[in-house]
Parts: structure tokens; sequence; C-alpha cells
């Protein structure tokens, strides 16, 4: 009887591993960008997501992962890679809200309020606390285009850098400046001619005369070699903008293991808190390189500031009401994003009123 108990049970466990054996899998994911991986947030899908997934995978679970990567272009561009992960021709994609103004208008909004904080740092935690009391803003992922948020992506501080010099708006007035979708009516605004671009075309614009400058921050000034056809960057401190995500094709998803689901979600949001943690550390010392490279960096009296602010301050009452029409929660979006930057500490220029 004790034999055949034992027999019994070395039977059940052999059974067992050979169960568990058939169930590990083998998992590929594609992962992209537009955008090259001298963008910050693109390196950290490299050299943070990437092999961090790959490693609690195969440390706790009995799958093993492999990601083909492809940034710069190669797979997706800048501007169709909410469409790349939609339908599947990537599995996870990180890309700009700037590039979705029509599938996205709301996800753009700290650009909305201007002259916010220039902490990375607080900008995602910023946006993080308005994501978590506004469902919308994750679900729409979900609900409409057919993919998951895995985590927020904040930028450095926007500046604006140029191939001339200038100490008061009215040295913009007419001047061709580019941008990247709602941030162009900062330049509209302040009286300069906006065009609407993507960093990639940046350097040779600019040495082509197409356009005079660009708001960006310090990092791209540097990675993108901007600072060989632009010898000047105002720290004029528009913010730092939380307004790229990480996604995840929602079919491809609810296909994975749960422990590898879980793993993915919780790598993105360290890769949330990463993105503000590394372009915080990165600022000063990127500011620091564009001086050793040549460039004139200098920052704007505080009347510049204001004078820009005001220029802009019926904007984000007019975004608001523009937005509600269409259905959407800007005006609940806005006033909690005024109310958790200062609660961060920030004081605003121009404190906007949204009614």
């Amino acid at each position: 009887m004790i034999k055949f108990v034992r027999n019994t049970l070395l039977a059940s466990a052999i059974a067992a591993v050979g169960l568990s054996s058939a169930y590990a899998e083998n998992i590929r994911l594609r992962i992209a960008s537009g955008h090259p991986a001298v963008n910050t947030y693109v390196n950290l899908m490299q050299t943070f997501f990437v092999p961090e997934v790959t490693k609690r995978v195969a440390e706790r679970t009995q799958h093993k992962i492999e990601f083909v990567e492809g940034y710069g272009g190669s797979m997706v561009k800048t501007a169709d890679t909410l469409e790349g992960v939609q339908t599947g021709i990537i599995d996870i994609g990180g890309y700009c809200f700037c590039f979705e103004p029509s599938n996205l208008p709301l996800h753009g909004f700290q650009v909305m309020l201007p002259f916010g904080t220039m902490s990375p740092e607080r900008s995602v935690k910023l946006a993080r606390a308005v994501y978590n009391k506004v469902p919308y803003m994750s679900q729409v992922f979900e609900d409409k285009y057919n993919q998951k948020l895995l985590g927020l992506i904040s930028d450095n501080g926007y500046n604006l850098g140029t191939t001339f010099d200038w100490n008061t708006i009215n040295d913009l007035k007419g001047k061709k400046l580019a941008g990247a979708g709602l941030n162009l009516k900062w330049l509209e605004y302040a009286g300069a001619v906006p065009v609407q671009s993507a960093l990639p075309e940046a350097y040779t614009a600019m040495q082509t005369g197409v356009y005079f400058g660009w708001i960006m921050f310090p990092s791209a000034w540097v990675n993108f070699k901007l600072n060989e056809v632009a010898k000047y960057y105002t720290q004029i401190g528009f913010g730092a903008i939380t307004w790229h995500g990480l996604t995840i094709n929602k079919n491809r998803f609810n296909r994975l293991p749960k422990e590898v689901q879980d793993i993915i979600v919780e790598v993105g949001r360290e890769y949330e808190a990463k993105t503000g943690t590394v372009n915080e550390e990165g600022y000063p010392k990127q500011i620091e390189q564009l001086k050793t490279l040549g460039v004139t960096v200098k920052s704007v009296p505080d009347n510049v500031k204001l004078e820009w602010a005001n220029s802009l301050k019926g904007w984000p009452q007019e975004k608001a009401t523009e937005l509600d029409k269409q259905g959407l929660p800007a005006t609940q979006v806005l006033k909690i994003a005024l109310e958790e930057a200062e609660k961060l500490g920030h004081k605003w220029p121009l404190r906007y009123e949204i009614k």
C-alpha cells in the first residue's frame, strides 16, 4: 500500500512537471518608436524596459521572452506609432501624443498650461495623478485604440533654441519657429510663425532655413547635434511636459500568460518613473554640455516670461471649452492639473483660470 501511494505521488509529480513544461511559452514581442535611441525615452525603452522585462520573465516564470526592436522609424514613423500598435504591426510602441491631435486631443493637457513645472519628476507625478483621477485618460486607449497604456513618459523642460539671438517677444514676431502639435500655439500667441515639424527633420530644416528655431528640451539639442546649426538656447521655462506614452496592443497583451502580463505592467510603471528621474538628472548636465559645444545659453528675465504667459492667458479656458463640447472631461483635467502642480510646489507666473 505504501509503495502504491509512493508511486502514485511520483507519477503525479512527473505529470505536473510535464504539464508545466507543456505550457512554457517562447514569447516574441516587437517594440518600436519613430524616434531614435538618442531620445531619452527611447533609450530607456532599449536599456531599461526591454532588458528588465526579459530578466524578470526568465527569473520569475517558466517562460522566455524575446524582443525585436525597431527605433528611429525602422518599423513605424513618429506619427504612425499609435496606429502601428492598434493594428498589431508592432506589439509595443513609444510615442508622443503630440502627433495625435485628433485621436488624443486632451492628452497634451500640460501643454495647455504653459510655464508649468520644469521638473520632469514632478511633471510625471502630476500627470499620473490626473490619469488616476480621470479614468477616461487611460481607458480611451483600450476602448478606442486597441491598446493598453503601460507607462507615461516625461520630457525634459522645454525651452527655445534658435539660429539667432533674441531678448524680447518682439524679437520673435514674424520668425518661423518649429514645434509639434499643441505647443505651436505658444509660438502663435507670441507672434511667431509656427511650423509643424518632427525632431528627425530639425537639423536639416534649420540648416536650410525652413525655420529658425525649435521649442525643445536640451537633451534633444545635444543628442540631435542641433548645436551645429542653431547656436542659441534660451531658458524660457515652458515646462517639462508628460505627453508621451508606452502602450501595448491589447489583443497581444491578453494572449500573454498572466505572470508575464504582471511583469510588463510592473516594469512599465517603473519605466514611467525613470523617465522623470533620468531627465531630471540629465538637464543640468545637458545645459553645461551645450555651453561646451559653443552654444550661447541664457535665461530670460521674469518680465519676459510673464509677458509671454499673459499672451496665452485665455488659451487654457478656450481649449477647455472646445474639448468639453466634444464630450471630453477637459475642464476637470485642467483644473486637477493646476491644483496638482501647486501641491507639488509649483508657482505659476500667471495663474490660469478655468471655469
